[in-house]
């Protein structure tokens, strides 16, 4: 028998074998992404310097990987609930929906597809260079979503592109509070209306069904086009001319086929493991309930928000009042994946505040100063701070 210091040495080689195993196999099945990630690196290092053709490179790589992330929160439930048909009528459908919205904003507002969020005071100047993380950014999204990080693309895209701390600030405060009215407004339907919920999806779906839940994510998609287009036109002039305008349209309207066609890729599974989501019904009712949420916001002003938060909060507040009015049990889980959420959502942000200090000398002359005056003030709970 051998000695207990000889079994221990024996099991920590035993346990880091395997670790290097699970690296190996992580490294050989996602060989081909890794290898596209570092091309794009590699492109991004070349062009950046060269804004004319830096912009449409910092654009493509936005509008795919804005798109696939946040295609949780807008078709990720359609595409949960339509499984069952083929992905190009999927496509034909929400693709169409995105060349009719921007066009009437193109129209509406000269050459502008935001919306004119990105008229937004810190905002409103397009960038004409670029740092190497401004067109960087997009591919770090690539990489979360492969995670299937459910993240903010707004503070991941747009931080770095701002020019003024206090815009931050705003989007923040105004994507924050979206999270909190999703979470109430979340946990009050579904709580408040759970025998009304219960009842509906009992048996088979009607084919009014259908009809509804196209219909309430058609128009989710519409209002997340007028909120979260910035995020993807932020690296083109704020005003576009036509050929511009259907290379941005264009470019978008394939890549909406690519996501389709993989149904929805890896970040599709944060929708999968929610309760009921594969039901016609139950998506029609989440899909409505965050249309509304993001007509609200949408009015308030044209500050850019993360609706991303939003979606968070409305499926973690969505969950939470199913387990407590049926399933109690459930509830140290549930509560588990919802911080799961926020953590990653957190974890978004602070890599986009990252970002945004790095490229922007603003951004961090401004943060600085912040620091300065917390850390000078007399007192915080009767301990002084000392000055920088």
């Amino acid at each position: 028998m051998q000695p207990a210091h000889y079994q221990q040495k024996s099991l920590l080689q035993k346990r880091e074998k395997q670790r290097f195993t699970l690296i190996r196999l992580l490294i050989s099945k996602e060989r081909r992404f890794i290898l596209i990630t570092g091309l794009l690196f590699l492109i991004t290092g070349i062009f950046f310097p060269y804004p004319k053709v830096a912009m449409w490179i910092g654009f493509s790589l936005a509008g795919y990987s804005a798109i696939a992330n946040d295609s949780i929160q807008t078709i990720g439930t359609f595409i949960a609930s339509n499984g069952h048909r083929k992905w190009w009528h999927l496509w034909l459908y929400i693709g169409l929906i995105f060349v009719v919205t921007v066009t009437i904003s193109w129209v509406l507002f000269e050459g502008d597809v935001t919306y004119q969020r990105l008229s937004t005071k810190g905002f409103e100047q397009a960038p004409t260079r670029f740092a190497f993380l401004q067109i960087a950014a997009p591919i770090f999204l690539l990489i979360i979503t492969r995670l299937r990080m459910p993240v903010s693309t707004t503070f991941l895209l747009l931080s770095s592109f701002t020019t003024s701390t206090n815009a931050i600030v705003e989007v923040l405060a105004k994507s924050l509070t979206g999270y909190v009215v999703a979470f109430v407004a979340a946990i009050s339907a579904w709580y408040l209306l759970s025998g009304f919920i219960k009842r509906i999806l009992v048996g088979k779906a009607h084919r009014a069904w259908d009809i509804a839940q196209w219909m309430t994510s058609g128009t989710l998609w519409a209002i997340w086009i007028m909120q979260d287009a910035a995020n993807i036109a932020v690296y083109l002039p704020r005003q576009l001319d036509i050929y511009q305008f259907v290379a941005f349209t264009g470019f978008i309207f394939f890549g909406l086929g690519l996501i389709f066609f993989l149904k929805g890729d890896k970040i599709q599974e944060v929708v999968n493991e929610k309760s009921d989501v594969t039901d016609v019904r139950a998506a029609t009712l989440i899909d409505l309930v965050y249309a509304l949420i993001l007509i609200v916001f949408q009015w308030i002003n044209t500050v850019p928000m993360s609706t991303t938060w939003v979606f968070i909060g409305l499926l973690g507040g969505r969950e939470l009042a199913m387990k407590i009015g049926s399933r109690r049990k459930d509830l140290p889980k549930t509560v588990k994946m919802i911080g799961k959420d926020v953590l990653f959502a957190g974890i978004g942000l602070a890599v986009s505040v990252i970002i945004a200090v790095a490229v922007n000398p603003i951004v961090h002359e401004e943060l600085m100063q912040y620091i300065r005056k917390a850390l000078n003030l007399s007192l915080v709970y009767g301990v002084p701070l000392l000055s920088l």
